[in-house]
């Protein structure tokens, strides 16, 4: 099987590729820095710039599997022009794929798996989402992934299977938000966000990885929640990434107004609460490889039995 990947050498993409590799799978993917463009024999890439409307049709020869994670970082200052970036890096991507694919006689290409986020959902510390709510948060984030959603609908008519992923919150030590939550904790500065009891849903960076090419691989259709079974509190994150890192919690919990002022609008997301469903994939046949948090910390800071520690101690706590 030939995939290609729009966004291969990000934090996912990056893990994606890992894993085609691991399955014997070719890999094209698409790139707007042409020194990152690379020819060997299982990893092709191909320039493109959605800004211009511009890519290498090539990059779709042979190719039964798009995916699709093209979009600019949400995690830097609102300012106006950024949140346009944001926006139109999403949209003209989309525009630029479904443009080439509609032009060319692509018959081997059958699924196109995109990336969504879980932003759409509307902040909430009761509700319990899954795919079929049809609510969207009144923010920055849900005007964007609604917008985003519209664009990877359109791609139905081309006869592909198309399906979404809306990705949580992404644990990885290699980027994404986990370092940036370990940093001040590593220092002895950690703390939850406003209450912490908003709701933070996770999923381990090899399980968001395996999804993508598990819908890819069925040709599954509609939307899913890239997120693993048991979502957590802001103040539980903090507690058990503290804990994996064996560094004490004793700051109080920084306020909205402290974060508003350092980071302006962007601050939301720190304390947005979306408490989202891994039901439907689960029922789709798809098996997390880290359903909890303690599991997925483990992995990747590599602490061997920590789990098991942490459950014995548990276990004593309650007898005494």
């Amino acid at each position: 099987m030939k995939v290609l990947i729009t966004g291969a050498t990000g934090l996912v993409g990056s893990e994606i590729v890992r894993q085609c590799h691991d399955k014997g799978y070719d890999v094209n993917y698409l790139t707007t820095s042409k020194h990152k463009i690379v020819s060997e024999h299982n990893y092709q890439g191909f320039y493109w710039d959605p800004s211009k409307n511009l890519i290498d049709d090539a990059c779709l020869n042979g190719v039964s599997v798009i995916i699709n994670l093209a979009g600019a970082s949400i995690s830097k200052r609102w300012t106006s022009s950024y949140k346009k970036k944001v926006l139109n890096s999403r949209v003209n991507s989309l525009r630029t794929l479904y443009k080439a694919i509609e032009k060319g006689s692509f018959d081997t290409i059958a699924s196109f798996v995109s990336a969504s986020a879980i932003g759409i959902y509307p902040s909430s510390q009761s509700n319990y989402y899954d795919e079929d709510c049809e609510q969207v948060d009144d923010s920055f984030l849900g005007e964007v992934v609604s917008k985003w959603e519209e664009e990877i609908d359109a791609f139905k008519v081309l006869n592909l299977s198309v399906s979404k992923v809306r990705v949580g919150l992404v644990m990885s030590n290699d980027g994404g938000a986990l370092p940036e939550m370990a940093k001040p904790i590593k220092y002895y500065v950690g703390a939850a966000f406003g209450s912490g009891d908003q709701w933070q849903s996770w999923i381990h960076i090899s399980d968001l990885a395996k999804m993508f090419l598990f819908l890819g691989e069925n040709n599954l259709r509609g939307t899913f929640n890239g997120v693993a079974p048991n979502p957590v509190s802001n103040n539980k994150l903090v507690r058990e990434i503290a804990k994996a890192l064996k560094r004490p919690l004793f700051l109080p919990n920084i306020p909205k107004f402290v974060m508003k002022a350092i980071l302006g609008e962007m601050s939301y997301i720190l304390f947005a609460s979306q408490r989202v469903s891994s039901k439907k994939i689960e029922e789709e046949g798809f098996n997390f490889t880290f359903r909890n948090i303690c599991s997925a910390l483990e992995d990747i800071y590599g602490l061997n039995g920590f789990c098991a520690q942490k459950e014995t101690a548990i276990e004593k706590e309650y007898a005494s």
